[in-house]
């Protein structure tokens, strides 16, 4: 049994690291619709696996157990064939995942080999299920049942409530469009994305036409159904097409996988390369658009301490600064053919289901809620409802050119960030990771947990924007769905403001 409990352990290492590089990380598996039916198959084999593994590392099955034991395993196999044929179906696999697959289903298949004559052996016995320890291997199959079983639950989760979401978005979440055709067209670069998405309704609301350039024209027909014309490639164009203004929003999110060498050109790719097609697009379109809003990130700063950044700051150093510098002097080049050009500098946009928020809210209901850091460094937000307005005003106001700092007018710091969500929830916050170790772990792009910008938005309010979330405690409550704490204005708000900038 050694040598099964063996190969069993190493299954359990290699599907954890599939279920959370892959079905995670890469694929977002528990956040598409699409997988509903792959995550149940998913839940079901887990259980399994956790039966398998809680059975042979406890005790020996006799007899009809021995049966029903073979039976179990039978059935696994059956499910991950399935799985294999939904995969073909509804995704692409990277090689990688492929390549784990195939490891997976050998090294499955070589416990069979072995358990076969086991099982044969035991089948021959009286009925019974005899208590049986193999040492430090049957704590480790304990551990891996758990983790297990957790992920069965997990994926089932997920599956449960993907199910309803297989009807289109568009069809369950109708535009109720009131507002008679603008005769304006916007073309659109990152539309489904969790900003983007929310940009693009509202477009379509006020009556806008909608040309949306996406990489999956199943996910903006999924998002926008007939309200919107989706585009592969810009090259589909027509140069005589007359396009009134371009939001750009593409890129390739800075959170997630590391910021390996691969990763550091898809990110720049995402953004760069794009801004360079639709800089190419207005070159050859017969009239060009009278406006380019294009996104970019407070990034830009890098970390500047307490210090107050208006547009006018210097760009600071680093990755993420010099992403955000790169992109934003391209797509201010516009600006020489006579398209008025906004770049928009977001801060961390917050939402109720999507975005860094829920990173944020989800460990912190189960108690597992942590300050980054010093919890000192200042985090620049906005709310999403106000993001989408901000970016409709920019779009609306012919005074607004160059950088805009795309951020609510109070920042906060790290660590009452984090002790306004627990105890909005009403939850301990007892977590501290330090810097050190945040560094070790995540290489340059812990910069993002840790650097520290205190962002204003200067130039939105001089044009007449008006915030409808300024304080984070009254956004949090509005996404959470929670009582709204009571507003604080005019000397009480610059009270607070100069005792957190000085605290």
């Amino acid at each position: 049994m050694t040598t099964i409990l063996t190969l069993l352990t190493v299954q359990g290492i290699m599907g954890a690291f599939d279920n959370i590089w892959h079905h995670e990380l890469t694929e977002a598996l528990p956040s598409k619709p699409s997988a509903w039916r792959e995550l149940t198959l998913h839940s079901a084999r887990a259980f399994i696996y956790g039966v398998i593994f809680l059975a042979l590392g406890w005790s020996t099955w006799h007899g009809l157990f021995a049966v029903l034991l073979a039976a179990v395993l039978i059935v696994e196999v059956g499910i991950t064939l399935w799985d294999f044929l939904e995969e073909d179906m509804t995704r692409k696999l990277p090689p990688l995942e492929r390549i784990l697959h195939t490891l997976l289903a050998v090294n499955y298949g070589a416990v069979l080999a072995l358990l076969a004559p086991v099982l044969w052996t035991w089948a021959q016995q009286q009925s019974a299920i005899t208590l049986a320890f193999h040492g430090g291997l049957t704590w480790i199959m304990s551990f891996c049942a758990g983790g297990i079983f957790a992920w069965s639950l997990r994926d089932g989760r997920a599956a449960w409530r993907l199910r309803p979401l297989v009807t289109p978005e568009w069809q369950r979440r109708t535009f109720d469009q009131h507002a008679a055709p603008s005769g304006r067209t916007i073309l659109m670069t990152g539309a489904t994305g969790f900003v983007g998405t929310h940009v693009a309704r509202a477009l379509v609301k006020r009556g806008d036409r909608l040309i949306v350039l996406t990489r999956n024209l199943e996910t903006a027909a999924y998002k926008f159904g007939p309200h919107a014309r989706a585009l592969c490639s810009l090259e589909e164009i027509a140069s005589n097409e007359h396009i009134d203004a371009v939001i750009n929003l593409a890129g390739e999110p800075v959170v997630g996988l590391p910021w390996t060498k691969r990763r550091r050109a898809a990110m720049f790719e995402s953004r760069i390369g794009t801004t360079e097609a639709i800089l190419d697009l207005i070159r050859r379109l017969t009239t060009p658009p009278s406006t380019l809003l294009s996104a970019s990130a407070v990034g830009y700063y890098a970390d500047r301490g307490d210090a107050v950044l208006a547009e006018d700051a210097d760009p600071g150093s680093g990755f993420a600064a010099n992403l955000a510098l790169r992109w934003e002097a391209r797509a201010g080049s516009a600006s020489a053919m006579r398209v008025r050009t906004v770049l928009l500098r977001f801060g961390i946009v917050l939402g109720a289901s999507r975005g860094a928020l829920s990173g944020l809210v989800g460990p912190t209901r189960f108690g597992l809620g942590a300050v980054l850091g010093s919890g000192r460094q200042w985090v620049s937000w906005l709310h999403l409802d106000d993001a989408t307005r901000l970016i409709l005003h920019a779009l609306d106001t012919p005074s607004m050119t160059g950088p805009v700092n795309a951020t609510a007018p109070q920042a906060i710091r790290a660590g009452e960030m984090m002790k306004t969500i627990a105890r909005t929830l009403h939850r301990p916050l007892i977590l501290r990771v330090p810097e050190r170790i945040l560094r070790t772990c995540l290489g340059e792009m812990a910069s993002v947990f840790l650097d520290s910008a205190r962002v204003l938005p200067t130039k939105a309010e001089a044009s007449g924007f008006r915030f409808r979330f300024q304080d984070f405690d009254v956004a949090l409550a509005d996404l959470l769905g929670h009582p709204k704490p009571p507003v604080r204005h005019g000397a009480t708000r610059a009270l607070t403001a100069w005792t957190s900038g000085k605290g």
